[in-house]
């Protein structure tokens, strides 16, 4: 069973893909509250795109791999839940 932290983290990550993508609101949330695999994907996109936000802020980040790589993962996460909505 998660912990209150786990459920936190994932639901973070729910609202971000349901601002990122409000046409799949509705479903995201309906999903989330009976598929535990969804909700799931959603705290490893919290995961990914904070990541992102940290490495874009840095000053000086000179890490383009770095960035590309997260910035495909963050996609690769969206198609996934995307497929997921349909």
């Amino acid at each position: 069973m998660a912990t209150t932290a786990e459920n936190d983290h994932d639901r973070r990550g729910l609202i971000r893909l349901m601002l990122k993508m409000p046409a799949l609101r509705g479903r995201l949330q309906i999903l989330s509250a009976t598929d535990p695999d969804l909700l799931s994907l959603c705290g490893a996109f919290e995961d990914a795109s904070s990541m992102l936000e940290r490495l874009r802020m840095k000053k000086g980040n000179m890490n383009h791999a770095a960035i590309a790589e997260y910035e495909e993962l963050c996609v690769e996460l969206e198609n996934d839940i995307i497929r997921m909505c349909q």
